[in-house]
This record gives structure tokens, C-alpha cells and sequence, in this order.
């Protein structure tokens, strides 16, 4: 039967991070600092509005494109957050988690043999969504030498004239890497003199930890129509089981991902937007709470990971830190591998998120404060030994 399975999904390998967690699943006592998953549970708020919609037995279908309620709050929150003004009924469509937009997104506008630029280390789903709409990812490396902030330039050798999308996460997941306003407006430039939608995945917007908040590239002079910004409620309101995300662009594009959406998966589920609706409107304070907290845990294991000499920059975002391990002479798979089974320690190779995460561990900090000490602790030893 291998014969059946189509050539592109073949060759397509599986995920490096669910590929690692495998291995951990099958040992005991393993600590853990590899999911990227709010340790914190569903503010109470959200949840009640979920169980009160289905004590109201509102359990039947949605519109395809979203509740109107929902989009309605959507659009509400992208003005007020980063005054970006999205027409509800037709520039808003509500998916299942942002993974669900990734590959939408994709299909919408990605032609056989288009390119399409992706900045790395990135999410581990980007080259999979490309190859699988038909597209050719093409990476646009970053480096801790530079934060694993990408450039204008950086981007600019990548293009060809067959490119047709750029993909961007800032907030970065792995790495934790933020673009300033004026490094995005660089970009934006350069991106003007182009026909390349950007598709920028900004689920990790609410966490930053500058005094500056968060810009999204599509507020900036020209990017508006040719960019679709992606969010959803997993990681700033600590909703990853709810599967709930949206995404916000020009009328045309909206249109053709709702076609696909239609068609694939009818509508998000129907508890999960009502609770949807309890977070934009009330959930301000619970994101603030949580923030404030991932903060303290990411100053705490830098501060612990630069006394272990152990080389990392300040990730100013999202909940990650991707320090370096290149001193000890072992690649990214070898280390993680020795780290799980002489310390049961779970982190993540650096290489499962692109090529140039050669060299890094993601460790995250989306873990309470007592798991990241023990984790801490065991990779202190570990480094003891080698």
C-alpha cells in the first residue's frame, strides 16, 4: 500500500518536535520544557461562557466564515490593538487554531511551483503547508548573531520572480525573537517594490516583554492589502484545546480561504466561539496576569542559563529561549538525545525548526516555576558530566 500514499505527503518527514516527544512519552520521570503550551488553564470567565452555551444547547453549526458576534469582536480588537480596521462580514474569517489559517492561507494563493519565503528557525508546519499546496519553501536563514532578527537584505537575496509569499512569526517561535517598528518598516519598504503577499503569524503578539508594544507589519504605509495576518486565542489566553484562530486580509483573499474552509472543515467549533467571544471582551486581565508571569520565568531561566555559561541571547518574546550548545561539540539531535536519557530532561532540537537551528536547543518556559527549577537543575548536571 505505499504505492498509494501521494509522493508529496511520502516525502514529507513528520514532525520533529512530536518525533522527539515519541521517545519521552515512552520513559519515566521525564521533565519536561518542550511544549509549547500554556501551563496556565482557561481563565474561569472563558470557560463558563463555554459551558453556558451548551447548558443553552447552542450546539449546532456556525456561519462558515464565524459567528458574526465573533468577528464582530475581532475586528474590534485588531483596531484597538494595533489599528489595523477589518471589515467583519468580509475581511475576517475564524479557523480552527492558526495552524488551520497556516495552511488555508497557503492554499488560497500558492500556484504549482511558486515560492515562498519562509524566515527560520520558524513553526514546524510552514514547509510542510507549502509543499503540501504545491508551493517550493524556500528558507531565509536568521542567527543568533543577530538576534534571529531577519533583514530587509536577508529577505531581498531570497527573491526570485517566482516568489509569491513571504512567511513571518513575530514573536518568534523557536527562538523569542521580536522585530521593532523601525526593523519592520525597512522591510516594508523593501517588500513595496513587490508583488509578494506576506503571511505574517503574529499568534504570540500579546507576549512581549518590551516597554514598546507589539506592531504588526500589515499597520505599516502599503502592507495592508498584500498582507494576512494570522492570531488566535492558544497562547495569550491559554486556549490551545478550544482549536480557535482567525485571520484578518483584503476582501479577495478572505474570500478564496473561506471557500477552502468551507469545504474542509464547515465552521470552528461552536462552544470554543463563544469562548472566543468571553476573551475578547473580558480577558484582558487574565492575558496581563499571564504575561506578567512568563516574564519572571524567562528572566529567571536566563539568568540561570548564562550562569551555566551556557550562551543565549534575551528573547524578548513569546515563551522560548533558544540558547546555543555548539561549545560542547554534539549536534542538536545528539545533545537533546543524551540530555533525555541520562537526565530525563525533554528539550527540543534546534534542527527541528529549519536548518540554521543547527547548534540550538528550544527551551520553554511555559512551565511553572518549580518544573523549569528541576529542569534547570538536571541540565546542570548533564553539562557537569560532559
Amino acid at each position: 500500500m505505499k504505492n498509494v500514499v501521494a509522493r508529496t505527503i511520502s516525502n514529507i518527514p513528520y514532525s520533529g518536535i512530536r518525533k522527539f516527544f515519541d521517545i519521552a512519552s515512552s520513559m519515566k520521570d521525564v521533565v519536561s520544557l518542550g511544549v509549547g503550551e500554556p501551563d496556565f488553564i482557561t481563565p474561569w470567565n472563558i470557560r463558563e461562557e463555554a459551558i453556558f452555551s451548551l447548558e443553552r444547547r447552542r450546539t449546532m453549526y456556525t456561519s462558515n466564515a464565524g459567528m458574526p458576534e465573533l468577528r464582530n469582536e475581532i475586528s474590534r480588537y485588531m483596531s484597538t490593538q494595533y489599528g489595523l480596521k477589518y471589515n467583519s462580514e468580509s475581511q475576517v474569517l475564524v479557523t480552527v487554531g492558526a495552524s488551520e489559517g497556516i495552511d488555508v492561507a497557503l492554499r488560497a494563493i500558492v500556484d504549482p511551483g511558486d515560492e515562498v519565503l519562509i524566515v527560520e528557525p520558524c513553526f514546524v508546519s510552514y514547509k510542510p503547508c507549502v509543499l503540501m499546496a504545491g508551493g517550493v519553501p524556500v528558507s531565509v536563514p536568521t542567527n543568533a548573531e543577530n538576534n534571529f532578527r531577519v533583514t530587509a537584505s536577508g529577505i531581498k537575496s531570497r527573491i526570485t520572480e517566482k516568489t509569491k509569499a513571504l512567511m513571518i512569526c513575530y514573536p518568534n517561535n523557536p527562538t523569542g525573537a521580536i522585530l521593532e517598528r523601525d526593523e519592520l518598516e525597512n522591510i516594508a519598504e523593501m517588500l513595496r517594490e513587490y508583488d509578494i503577499v506576506v503571511i505574517s503569524d503574529e499568534i504570540y503578539s500579546e507576549l512581549t516583554y518590551t516597554d514598546t508594544p507589539h506592531t504588526s507589519i500589515a499597520s505599516l504605509p502599503g502592507m495592508y492589502e498584500k498582507t494576512i495576518v494570522l492570531n488566535g486565542f492558544s497562547k495569550a489566553f491559554a486556549m490551545t484545546g478550544w482549536r480557535l484562530g482567525y485571520a484578518c486580509g483584503s476582501e479577495e483573499i478572505i474570500s478564496a480561504m473561506l471557500k477552502i474552509h468551507q469545504y474542509i472543515i464547515m465552521c470552528a467549533p461552536t462552544m470554543a466561539q463563544y469562548g472566543g467571544i468571553e476573551a475578547l471582551r473580558k480577558g484582558k486581565s487574565s492575558v496581563m496576569a499571564m504575561r506578567k508571569e512568563y516574564d519572571a520565568r524567562r528572566r529567571y531561566m536566563l539568568k540561570e542559563l548564562r550562569q551555566m555559561e551556557i550562551d543565549c541571547f534575551e528573547a524578548l518574546g513569546a515563551f522560548y529561549l533558544f540558547p546555543s550548545i555548539k561549545k560542547f561539540g554534539m549536534t542538536s539531535e545528539e545533545f537533546c538525545n543524551r540530555l533525555l536519557h541520562e537526565q530525563r530532561l525533554a528539550v527540543i532540537p534546534g534542527t527541528a525548526f529549519g536548518e540554521c537551528g543547527e547548534g540550538h536547543i528550544r527551551c520553554s518556559y511555559a512551565y511553572s516555576i518549580d518544573n523549569i527549577k528541576e529542569a534547570l537543575c538536571r541540565l546542570k548536571k548533564f553539562i557537569n558530566t560532559i
